[in-house]
């Protein structure tokens, strides 16, 4: 039987609140708007670690929960608005445990002629903001993504082969066959392994200039075409923020996506249709910008110096729908 008691207490629920309050506080400071976009789409997004949930209406096609309201708030930057930020709900298939739920709370925002250095600044600021630790920006760890590997695990990301990632996993034959050829995949399973663990405690970590294979929709470092204008943000070993210079160019967004739907495929993934409307504001011109995506449960659970996400949400995923 499920329990009808909520996961958290009053107490969390006003440290969210006040959370949230100097969140907003920082943004108005900075003459960022506040905007609303719908949480209902006809686009699924073709992120191959991240799947949308679908919504079957009574009559008509299916529509789909939004994972982030990114493409809707470069739609709103291309048709003119100024620096704009957003707070909502987001929804993920199968994201559970003790850091991820399925329905959370994304903060985002963009700033129009950000540069990396610039929007990874006004990341850390607000992050001190919300956690109140105006110290926190003068201790801040920066590390190329390249870097970090090279030297807390030894891997030249650019020239290491599949079956030297899978020997320094220490992947079995299940897991090798699992992960197959998916090179980012095994990055991605060192970097959580070795990589993070290493980070320290209690302070910043940046980690920026992703591999451009991980570019997601950053656009690539003008110095380096190996690498993308990336970045995520860690307080010891809690990704709370995932951020890009962002990519501009439609053509180059159009093979990303179909990049993107080899890889859903090749995993086993639904292979959606590629949002157009985002592409066609792309065509008529993304004014040279940067955005950040902050989880405000990752936030508060670093606030609240707690483990779990169930401390800081008032019900829990698994508790409603076992």
């Amino acid at each position: 039987m499920t329990d009808w008691r909520a996961s958290s207490r009053p107490d969390a629920a006003r440290r969210r609140a006040e959370l949230l309050d100097r969140a907003r506080n920082y943004l108005a400071r900075q003459s960022i708007l506040a905007v609303d976009t719908p949480a209902l789409s006809r686009f699924a997004g073709t992120d191959p670690n991240i799947d949308s949930l679908a919504v079957q209406p009574a009559s008509g096609a299916a529509r789909y929960l939004h994972t982030s309201p990114e493409f809707c708030m470069k739609r709103l930057l291309a048709d003119g608005y100024p620096d704009i930020y957003s707070i909502c709900r987001v929804y993920r298939d199968g994201e559970a445990g003790s850091r991820h739920q399925p329905e959370f709370t994304l903060l985002e925002w963009y700033r129009l002629g950000f540069d990396l250095e610039a929007i990874v600044a006004d990341a850390v600021a607000l992050i001190a903001c919300c956690l109140e630790k105006p110290a926190l920006p003068e201790r801040v760890t920066t590390l190329d993504y390249a870097t970090a590997f090279r030297t807390l695990a030894g891997i030249d990301v650019f020239q290491a082969k599949i079956e030297e990632l899978a020997r320094h996993a220490q992947a079995d034959t299940a897991l090798r066959e699992s992960i197959g050829d998916d090179r980012d995949a095994w990055l991605d399973l060192i970097f959580d392994t070795t990589i993070a663990p290493q980070f320290e405690p209690c302070r910043l970590t940046v980690l920026q200039h992703f591999p451009a294979s991980k570019a997601a929709l950053a656009r690539l470092c003008p110095d380096d075409d190996r690498v993308a204008d990336r970045f995520e943000i860690f307080y010891g070993t809690m990704e709370l923020a995932n951020g890009y210079v962002e990519l501009t160019d439609a053509e180059e967004q159009r093979q990303r996506f179909a990049s993107e739907l080899d890889r859903r495929r090749a995993g086993g993934h639904p292979v959606p249709l590629p949002d157009p409307l985002l592409l066609q504001a792309l065509e008529h011109g993304l004014p040279e910008c940067a955005g950040v995506a902050v989880g405000v449960e990752r936030l508060q659970m670093t606030y609240d110096q707690v483990d779990e996400i169930a401390a800081v949400v008032t019900f829990v995923h698994e508790r409603e729908h076992g």
